[in-house]
């Protein structure tokens, strides 16, 4: 996670700062959507949150990393915890992926 990392800690002051944007964006969405990293034209990052099937790359930004939150991504094994959800996420996101994601943007 060489140049997202660096990204990730130029603009957000850290990961922590950046997982907890991230979470907010997530648990902030009312009802179905997503919360995304994402990368503008001139290269900064930004979170944010799109409701339903709505994606980053109708705005002009490029998606880097994107948290499903409906509920059909975590009610079998959730519930209705969007948190818990939120918190396990963390454990399966694959950065290396993100990191590509991030160079090609």
């Amino acid at each position: 996670m060489g140049e997202l990392k660096k990204a990730i800690d130029e603009q957000f002051g850290g990961f922590a700062t950046l997982k907890e944007k991230l979470t907010q964006a997530a648990m902030g969405r009312f009802g179905s959507g997503w919360a995304w990293l994402v990368k503008d034209p001139f290269g900064k990052l930004h979170v944010l949150s799109t409701p339903n099937q709505d994606n980053p790359v109708m705005e002009g930004f490029t998606p880097i990393v994107g948290i499903d939150v409906w509920e059909h991504a975590y009610y079998l094994k959730y519930q209705n915890r969007r948190a818990d959800y939120l918190q396990a996420i963390w454990n399966v996101l694959n950065w290396d992926v993100a990191e590509e994601f991030f160079k090609k943007a």
